[in-house]
């Protein structure tokens, strides 16, 4: 284990944005993350194993009602692991976006609520599929696995090949909804 400046240990894993709990200190109120000002001597990240399926995850020393009641009380939270995907250290904007994420529920915001989702939005957005080739490879290996390998449009016959998940809206030839009828 090394520890950092700051006071996060990490064995020569993923390492902490510089400022980043600070922009965190900034936007978060005490009753919305309790344990934010505990992370820096009690958070450990490091990366996951290889076959694991989440790009991140955040786990606490404690029960779920020990935390409760530290939460309520203001204590600090215990020892706090965040693990993140190795995947994410070749993608940047991903990386930032997980870490974030995992970084709200270790500072006490435990429920995925919309309040959650605005400040991983406003802090560190997610990338898009160009800006990230993560998503890229994990969308790939959706369309590898899907059944259909085309589309075929129920209106007028026209075929082409399958490059999104989701069915399209209009049909490239016909521009009529798609329908596969």
């Amino acid at each position: 284990m090394v520890e950092d400046g700051r006071g996060v240990r990490a064995a020569s894993g993923p390492e902490l944005p510089e400022g980043l709990l600070d922009e965190l200190k900034e936007v978060l109120g005490e009753d919305d993350a309790p344990f934010l000002r505990h992370l820096g001597k009690h958070l450990t990240i490091e990366w996951l194993s290889d076959e694991e399926s989440r790009l991140g995850m955040t786990r606490f020393e404690f029960d779920p009602n020990e935390l409760f009641r530290r939460r309520r009380l203001r204590a600090a939270p215990g020892a706090v692991t965040i693990g993140l995907n190795p995947v994410l250290a070749g993608d940047e904007m991903l990386f930032r976006h997980t870490l974030v994420h995992e970084l709200l529920h270790a500072a006490g915001m435990v429920e995925h609520g919309g309040n959650h989702a605005e400040l991983v939005k406003r802090i560190a957005p997610a990338p898009s599929l160009a800006e990230s080739p993560v998503l890229r490879r994990l969308r790939q290996e959706v369309l590898d696995n899907l059944p259909e390998r085309q589309w075929i449009c129920g209106n007028c016959g026209h075929t082409w090949e399958r490059i999104r998940v989701s069915a399209p809206t209009r049909c490239p030839q016909c521009a009529r909804p798609f329908s596969t009828k």
